[in-house]
């Protein structure tokens, strides 16, 4: 077993135990156990209910003592967890009649009067002590907090977090918690004297498996590793006149953040969402600015270090679309041939010549209604507040336009997209005479089938792989996008291709 990772926290009031609770939740995810133990009165069924009110994002919520029920459910955003009390369990082979033996998968479970359970709690889980402290406050209470196997680096890195906020002043504030996206990452909203920031947490990304020669697919696709490129970008879009947020404090090894707050004012607006039309077309005038510009390849990152923005290349973009290959055929019932693959790589190497030689510029990578923050108070394309740039490469610039026109979370009407596709060239032939509006519609299909392709693969892995069925509601959306590419000639022979052997998505799921 990993050896034992602890700390101890010093909790003045409940406002505090609850400051401690909503980081430890930030950290933690399905099939995590965190034990709660100390004597009546201390503070375990307080410190249960402040992360449940945090998860839930609802601080009136009830949240009742189990110590009758022994075992109380909740069905939160981010995963289900089971607050359990075990203090009138008189013996460990009791927890198979209230659900805890084996421990429900995928599922957060807190855990009071841990000791009851004996030798049946689990090799990796969070333990927190709670004890009275009256020499400091009548309501003073300390935590040590001690993690084992999983659970020690999820302690080490709450200790982490914990010294960062108290660094920037921070310690004290109140945190709210923010939705997170398919990564790793996740974020809160730090509130404090009637200001607004935003915490992110963005752990150092794990290494999968090296099955592209040799690098794991992060590596082979060009995705960030950690926070810095984050950071580069940001100043970088700044810098040159856009609207990304502020970096107020910065652990760029640990990769913990403090920016700038941009609000949650969207997009897009209804149920089922659609896009805002005048707001799509600020964020088209945006993206046609940033193209018009000559941007470094280089940014400075931090004294004396820089950040080298990755090439998009030909190979990272072959990767992108094996997932279609690798994930979504099998789904459909298909398996490829060797000769069947190998053929259908070929056709796109061929295809990808066209980006290959096109002309360079940032691409955001995700440039989509999610990632788009309105900026009321703000004026022309400054309205356009940008959230998700750090996987950013060097590549062509149709690729973001096709993430924005192509929403893969909403609908983008075929008209809507045509007319701002003739907004963007319009913009770029007024600020260049010699832009090949021909040439550019031409690489716009070729981006659109790459991008649609990728996402048919990536949203089944989401499924089969993450656990996370929601993303297969958004394939016939895809599949409709990708059909709209594939009318271009110039892919013609990747049209030919797809009509033999790729089947539109389950008809069981549709878009929303």
């Amino acid at each position: 077993m990993t050896e034992a990772a602890t700390f101890s926290a010093l909790l003045a009031d409940e406002a505090a135990t609850a400051h401690l609770m909503a980081d430890l939740a930030l950290l933690i995810g399905p099939g995590d156990v965190i034990t709660l133990s100390g004597d009546l009165g201390a503070g375990k069924t307080t410190a249960a209910r402040a992360m449940i009110r945090y998860l839930a994002d609802d601080e009136e919520l009830e949240v009742p003592s189990p110590t009758f029920t022994l075992a109380q459910s909740y069905d939160l955003p981010s995963f289900p967890l089971v607050h359990a009390d075990l203090y009138r369990v008189s013996d460990a082979s009791e927890l198979e009649e209230i659900g805890l033996s084996p421990l429900p998968e995928a599922t957060v479970v807190l855990m009071e009067w841990p000791e009851r359970a004996g030798d049946m709690l689990p090799a990796d889980r969070i333990d927190i002590n709670f004890s009275h402290r009256p020499e400091h406050d009548t309501g003073a209470r300390a935590a040590e907090v001690k993690g084992f196997g999983r659970g020690a680096a999820q302690v080490e890195r709450l200790k982490s977090l914990r010294q960062f906020l108290e660094q920037a002043g921070f310690l004290a504030a109140r945190r709210r918690r923010m939705a997170g996206d398919a990564s790793i990452r996740s974020y809160a909203r730090l509130l404090r004297d009637g200001e607004s920031l935003i915490l992110m947490n963005s752990p150092r990304r794990p290494d999968g498996p090296p099955v592209y020669d040799g690098k794991p697919y992060s590596a082979a696709v060009h995705l960030a590793e950690d926070v810095k490129p984050f950071v580069a970008i940001a100043g970088g879009l700044r810098a040159h006149g856009f609207s990304a947020p502020e970096i107020y404090h910065a652990d760029l090894e640990s990769g913990f953040l403090i920016t700038e707050d941009f609000g949650s004012e969207c997009f897009f607006e209804g149920d089922p969402p659609h896009p805002i039309p005048d707001r799509y077309e600020t964020a088209t005038d945006m993206l046609a600015a940033l193209h018009g510009k000559t941007l470094p390849e280089t940014l400075p990152l931090a004294p004396h270090a820089d950040f080298r923005i990755p090439l998009f290349d030909t190979d990272a973009l072959l990767v992108e679309i094996g997932l279609m290959a690798e994930w979504y055929l099998p789904d459909r019932g298909v398996t490829l041939t060797e000769v069947l693959r190998a053929e259908f790589l070929e056709l796109w190497r061929e295809l990808l010549e066209t980006p290959a030689a096109a002309a360079k510029s940032w691409v955001l990578r995700d440039f989509h209604s999610p990632n788009l923050i309105w900026l009321e108070e703000r004026a022309g394309i400054a309205r356009v507040g940008l959230i998700d740039f750090q996987d950013a490469v060097l590549g062509p610039a149709a690729y973001d336009l096709v993430s924005l026109l192509q929403d893969a979370r909403l609908d983008v009407p075929e008209q809507l997209e045509l007319s701002l596709l003739s907004r963007y060239i319009k913009a770029r032939r007024e600020a260049d005479a010699n832009f090949d509006a021909s040439a550019f519609a031409a690489l716009y299909a070729i981006m659109s089938a790459q991008r649609n392709t990728r996402l048919l693969g990536t949203f089944a892995r989401l499924n089969r792989r993450d656990g996370k069925p929601h993303y297969l509601r958004h394939q016939p959306r895809i599949w409709t996008y990708l059909t709209r590419s594939l009318a271009h000639p110039a892919l013609a022979p990747i049209k030919a291709w797809y009509a033999a052997h790729v089947p539109p998505p389950a008809p069981s799921f549709t878009a929303s």
